[in-house]
Parts: structure tokens; sequence; C-alpha cells
């Protein structure tokens, strides 16, 4: 048995160690929000926040979450800076097919919390690891800065 903090609270995890964050989250907690795009971390769909890192869930075993807050999309709007990202998400209509959006939030709200007005350059480096198949990049980058307060916003 294995204890995690998800959200704020102490879960019990019976499942091996190897097993994979990811499937522990949506099989066995039943967090949804957390999606599998690929399996390999190439795609970032799988994104969530080990004590505020984002982190590949696909591939980070669940031994490596313990002890560690693990915050997944589901308690991403509770923290200030979470919120106000998928207010600007939702304010500039981001999703398409949404599948990636969990993780582009995540990966954005991390972003902020280090880098509060992020340059274009900051923005490109953190969001790199994120695939949006639908290729809404541009709108992604307009709620980025919106959330941020830098006024350049465009869609």
């Amino acid at each position: 048995m294995t204890t995690l903090t998800i959200n704020g609270k102490p879960i019990n995890i019976d499942l091996p160690a190897d097993t994979p964050l990811l499937w522990a989250l949506r099989d066995f907690v039943g967090l949804t929000g957390t999606k599998f795009g690929c399996g390999i971390a190439s795609c970032g769909a799988c994104k969530v926040h080990l004590d505020g890192v984002p982190t590949l869930s696909c591939v980070t075993p669940i031994s490596a979450a313990v002890g560690k807050n693990i915050v997944t999309i589901e308690a991403i709007a509770q923290d200030e800076t979470g919120k106000k990202v998928q207010d600007a998400w939702m304010s500039l209509g981001v999703p398409q097919c949404g599948y990636c959006q969990s993780g582009q939030i995540m990966a954005a709200t991390a972003l902020l919390k280090q880098t509060p007005k992020p340059t274009d350059a900051d923005i490109d480096k953190a969001m790199s690891g994120n695939i949006c198949r639908c290729g809404t990049y541009c709108r992604i980058r307009a709620a980025i800065k919106q959330a941020a307060g830098i006024t350049e916003v465009t869609a």
C-alpha cells in the first residue's frame, strides 16, 4: 500500500510501485482530467504538478510521487494562478478538441508561477513539451499572456 497526496488529500493506492502515476490517477483514483496521449513522454497531455513541477505522469512511477504534493487539472483552479490560466483559456476559446488542454494548462500554470511576466521565448520553452494536434498555439500563447496580465494579447 502506498499513500499519495493528490490534490491535498492523502489517498492509499494499492498498486505496484512501478505503476505509472497516470494510471493510478485515472484508473484507481478516478481523476480522468489527466489524459493519456502517447505513453512515451512526448506529447504532454498527461502533465501534473509534483511539488509544483510539471511532470509527465505517463512515465513517472507512483514510487517517485511518494511524499510529494500531486496536483491534477481537477484542482488547478484552487490555485490563484491556475484559476487565471483556466479563465484565460475559456475567455479566448483556446480548446478545439480539448484533449491536450489539461497538460497545456498545467504547463502554463507552472510557467506563470515561476515567471509571472514571461517573454515569448519563456513561453516557447515552457510549452515546448506539449503538442496540440489542433494547432491552437497562437491562442495558447495569447491565453498565457492574458493570464499574466500582458496587454499585447492577440488570438
